[in-house]
């Protein structure tokens, strides 16, 4: 066996450690691309009651897009937990003072990551230093405790159907009656088939009164007329207007008459009201005109007597003759008139 180059191996060591250095170095480069740590970066932090498992290196998202990793998680004041976050400067101009964070995780069962969102456009961008606020969020416990609050009230709206069934088994109540009794059951069909028949009815009568509407509104009907023709709404409006002057007038007529009789009943020294209220005036009345109907028909046989009294009997015989000549001579002249009408 030949011993080996002393030369020979100091190159062969040589390539080697040359060849881990690049490895080295190309590692580290790709790591640090990975990472960003060569990007240069703003730091910002949160104040969080519960990290929920986040470490540091974990990824910070927004929208949707990496901005930065989780630098350092330390304690803070007690109980609470301070999270410093590196956030590259090339994405500082569109977070803003007022965005939140919060803890999520990326896909179902991944690692944790710190989230930022929200932000008004008009609040200035974040700047070294600045303590973003957390999104107020339910934690695992209290998540734990409301499906356990909620498996209680499922648990117990099933023991409420499970009695509820019970009972409908047991054909007590409405439905438990209903299913179980038959003549309940022929009484709901009869009750259904009377609404039926009502519906049917309302139909028909629906059609009968869109028919009756058809007739109405048909060109020459009535009521077409008065809706369409002007002229029969004008006569129709003047006719009305008539009415409502004749019963204002008959009104006034009746008003008067009902003054009168007031007047009549208030002043009954009135001529007419002592004729309707004074007895004794009503039969002095009453005697005067016997009197003047006696004192008439005694005039009027006078007057017979006088026209057969020999004195006088000349002169009435000459009044009837002049009074039928003049009939006479009227008489052509009428007939004259009476032929040119």
């Amino acid at each position: 066996m030949k011993p080996i180059n002393p030369k020979k191996r100091a190159v062969t060591v040589g390539l080697f450690v040359f060849l881990g250095l690049v490895i080295f170095i190309v590692g580290v480069l790709t790591i640090g691309s990975m990472r960003k740590s060569f990007v240069p970066k703003v730091t910002v932090r949160s104040i969080f009651d519960d990290v929920n498992g986040l470490q540091a290196g974990n990824n910070v998202w927004f929208s949707g897009v990496k901005v930065g990793t989780v630098k350092r998680i330390s304690f803070y004041e007690g109980s609470k937990v301070e999270v410093i976050l590196n956030i590259e400067e090339k994405s500082q101009q569109y977070i803003r003072k007022d965005a939140t964070v919060k803890i999520s995780t990326d896909g179902l069962i991944g690692n944790k990551i710190i989230v930022i969102a929200g932000g008004t456009p008009k609040v200035p961008s974040i700047e070294e230093g600045d303590v973003l606020k957390v999104q107020t969020e339910d934690s695992q416990q209290d998540i734990m405790n409301t499906l356990q609050e909620n498996n209680k009230n499922i648990l117990a709206i099933t023991s409420d159907f499970k009695e509820i069934s019970r009972k409908i088994r047991a054909g007590e109540g409405s439905v438990g009656k209903l299913l179980g009794d038959e003549s309940l059951y022929n009484d709901l069909n009869t009750t259904m088939a009377s609404l039926k028949r009502t519906s049917q009815n309302a139909q028909n009568l629906t059609a009968s009164l869109s028919s009756y509407s058809a007739k109405l509104t048909r060109e020459g009907g009535l009521a077409n007329d008065l809706a369409t023709d002007t002229t029969i709404m004008r006569s129709v409006k003047a006719t009305m207007q008539q009415l409502n002057t004749t019963a204002a007038t008959a009104q006034a007529t009746v008003d008067n008459l009902k003054r009168m009789s007031d007047d009549l009943q208030v002043n009954p020294n009135s001529p007419v009201g002592v004729l309707l209220n004074d007895e004794k005036t009503a039969s002095e009345l009453k005697t005067t005109v016997r009197y003047l109907e006696s004192s008439s028909q005694k005039l009027d046989e006078n007057l017979e007597a006088l026209q057969h009294n020999f004195l006088l009997r000349g002169f009435f015989r000459k009044r009837d003759k002049r009074e039928q000549k003049a009939q006479k001579e009227s008489a052509p002249t009428d007939t004259t008139s009476t032929e040119v009408r």
